[in-house]
């Protein structure tokens, strides 16, 4: 008799602190990406890319600032222009954070082999006291002329999560997947 060496690797169950909102969200928002990232959308990292660009560009604007060689009456003319620069990135920081990415979780590049040429924003809500967790499907360019309509679901989370806090993956997994097929169906049958 032969035996098998294969011994199943048992993955740990994802768990939540269910009386932490932020907790649940954020647990919601890790397996969403997982999801979506598994049926063949790669993530699109530009937009971070762009902004931790802006934030190491607002350091070192202070360090310089801080570590400047005069002392400060000599200086003045200086660090009042580290402090314009200072306002000004983080302004522009802020208005990509509210405009660009609003509630997004996750940035997509087209599906490999995909005649689309949109990749995906998928965007949750989870609002404070409430169980109603929304997921967001749309089209990374909404201009282009394969975008899609979005799609949008609104369920309780308690749909998901077993008393202990452990997120039952199987429904969960099943409801984000449906939802990425609806938006994939969603132009077939507009036409």
């Amino acid at each position: 008799m032969a035996s098998t060496n294969q011994t199943p690797t048992k993955k740990t169950p994802k768990k939540a602190n269910l009386l932490d909102h932020h907790s649940i969200k954020n647990l919601l928002d890790e397996s969403v990406t997982e999801i979506v990232t598994s049926k063949g959308y790669p993530e699109d990292v530009r937009l971070s890319n762009v902004r931790l660009l802006i934030g190491t560009i607002i350091i070192a604007i202070a360090l310089v600032a801080q570590f400047y060689k005069k002392e400060f009456p000599a200086n003045r003319d200086f660090l009042i222009g580290c402090i314009v620069l200072y306002i000004l990135f983080n302004v522009i920081l802020q208005l990509i954070i509210h405009t660009k990415e609003k509630n997004a979780i996750l940035f997509t590049y087209p599906p490999e082999g995909s005649f689309n040429s949109t990749g995906l924003i998928v965007s949750s809500k989870l609002p404070r006291f409430s169980d109603m967790y929304t997921l967001t499907v749309e089209s990374a360019d909404p201009k282009s002329i394969s975008a899609r309509p979005k799609v949008e679901f609104t369920k309780s989370v308690t749909k998901w999560f077993a008393k202990d806090g452990v997120l039952v993956e199987g429904l969960f997994w099943k409801d984000v997947e449906t939802l990425v097929n609806d938006y994939a169906k969603e132009h077939k049958k507009s036409k």
